[in-house]
């Protein structure tokens, strides 16, 4: 099977099972948050199967700092996600490390974090990367399940839109357009399968408009922003020395960002999803509409969707087959 420890696993030639994965140790850095401007170290460890991911804020009172790394616990969309409890503790942009998360194969595992912000590194998902990468991964007894998208799930909101269609692995697909700011469309689209997250998507940075900032820092935002954590633009001019990392780093770190929201599912997503604007608040709502439009999707083990796969190359409508199925949960 390819890259059988990733969650977009492909088409399988024997019908082998899938378990779940946590890392093999715990592994740590340290970092200011983005929007907070406050220090903060985490210590990523791992986590029993079935436990999926959480935070632990070891900086508010014993009792009141799990949070869980779930859709539903979103609690604010401007700029970051921003994830809470109901005990008011919250967490801010965990987007960038749960899109390391779930692309090296990560399912269960437990952040310890210091701080009311995730720390944004050097504003992408590489050095999270790199380091799950070090440390590597290991199997665990539970079978890996997956959310397997049936027919389209969209919302919209004015020319916005996302939607998610039906895909035999994870493909994100995203346009762009800041014009009115000097960054003329762009568009990518990317079959997340082996390494091409590393390669293509991890390392692309976050990005901001000079005419923006000093808004943003009135509202309490971009506190902890510098040129050594984020691209900005001023004009359609990089005001980085550096420059770009790739031509189109603005979507590809768009993409970066929707696989972080959508790691809020909890599980792999086998689907196509397709963004024009995206932002956060466009990405919970999909996740928020797929979980009310329960009949357009399955829950089934990875391995029995491959199997699905590739019985239905050999014989009737993967569409028919997974209908008559899609009660297991």
């Amino acid at each position: 099977m390819r890259g059988l420890h990733q969650p977009w696993s492909g088409k399988m030639k024997h019908n082998k099972p899938v378990y779940q994965r946590t890392l093999k140790n715990s592994i740590s850095c340290v970092g200011v948050g983005i929007h907070s401007g406050k220090q903060a170290s985490i210590v990523i460890h791992p986590a029993e199967e079935n436990n999926g991911i959480s935070f632990l804020r070891k900086d508010v009172p014993q009792g009141r700092g799990v949070i869980p790394a779930a859709w539903y616990s979103v609690t604010e969309t401007r700029l970051s996600t921003i994830l809470g409890n109901k005990y008011g503790t919250t967490v801010g942009t965990v987007e960038h490390l749960l899109a390391a998360l779930r692309a090296c194969g990560v399912d269960n595992a437990q952040i310890e974090i210091d701080g009311p912000e995730v720390p944004v590194m050097d504003g992408s998902a590489g050095p999270f990367v790199d380091l799950i990468k070090q440390t590597g991964t290991i199997d665990q007894k539970a079978l890996r399940w997956a959310i397997w998208i049936k027919e389209p799930i969209e919302v919209r909101d004015g020319d916005k839109f996302a939607v998610i269609m039906p895909y035999d692995r994870t493909r994100i697909t995203v346009e762009i357009d800041f014009s009115d700011l000097g960054v003329k469309p762009q568009r990518r689209s990317i079959e997340l399968q082996d390494d091409s997250f590393r390669r293509d998507i991890a390392y692309a940075r976050t990005f901001g408009f000079k005419s923006q900032i000093e808004s943003l820092k009135k509202k309490g935002l971009a506190r902890g922003g510098s040129l050594s954590n984020a691209v900005l633009v001023d004009q359609g001019k990089i005001v980085n020395k550096e420059g770009l990392r790739f031509q189109d780093e603005f979507v590809r770190h768009k993409i970066l960002d929707c696989l972080g929201d959508l790691a809020l599912v909890g599980l792999p997503v086998f689907g196509h999803y397709i963004a024009y604007k995206p932002g956060h608040a466009l990405n919970v709502a999909l996740i928020q509409r797929m979980f009310s439009q329960r009949s357009s999707w399955a829950y089934l083990p990875v391995d029995k969707i491959d199997q699905l796969l590739v019985e239905d190359a050999e014989t009737e409508s993967l569409d028919e087959r997974v209908g008559g199925r899609a009660s297991v949960h």
